[in-house]
Parts: C-alpha cells; sequence; structure tokens
C-alpha cells in the first residue's frame, strides 16, 4: 500500500471513532514516533477542585505525618 492510501484507511477508521477513542489513538501514534504523550489539560481537571471537604483533607494529612518521614533503621 502506499503511504497516502493508509493514511486515507486510517484517517476512515477515525472517523468512526468516538472523541475519546481518537484522542487514544493520537496518544499510541504520538508513542511510536517517540513524541512526549501529553497529559491532561488543567482545565479538563477543574471540576475537582474542593471535590474532597476539609475533614477528609485533615484526615489524610495526619496519616501522611503520622506515616512518613520515619525511618526504620531495621527494614535494610
Amino acid at each position: 500500500m502506499k503511504n497516502t492510501v493508509i493514511i486515507n484507511n486510517i484517517n476512515n477508521q477515525l472517523s468512526r471513532l468516538h472523541k475519546e477513542q481518537q484522542l487514544r489513538v493520537l496518544m499510541f501514534a504520538r508513542s511510536l514516533s517517540g513524541q512526549a504523550i501529553c497529559g491532561v489539560s488543567g482545565k479538563k481537571l477543574l471540576h475537582f477542585a474542593s471535590a474532597i471537604n476539609t475533614d477528609e483533607l485533615e484526615t489524610m494529612q495526619k496519616a501522611i505525618d503520622a506515616g512518613c518521614e520515619r525511618i526504620n533503621h531495621d527494614e535494610w
């Protein structure tokens, strides 16, 4: 197959996919070409802002403080 035939076939298949599936194909194609895969834009994450209430955040912070930055000398 010539390159243009392949491109036309890919475009034909892409047009049948949902947007999310098209983005997956784009990410896959970028990975094949060695391009860095982009993450999710900040705009798409804004709806998560303030999703965790303050009490839960405090509980999480206490658990992190209690469990992190401790050295177990016998571990290694």
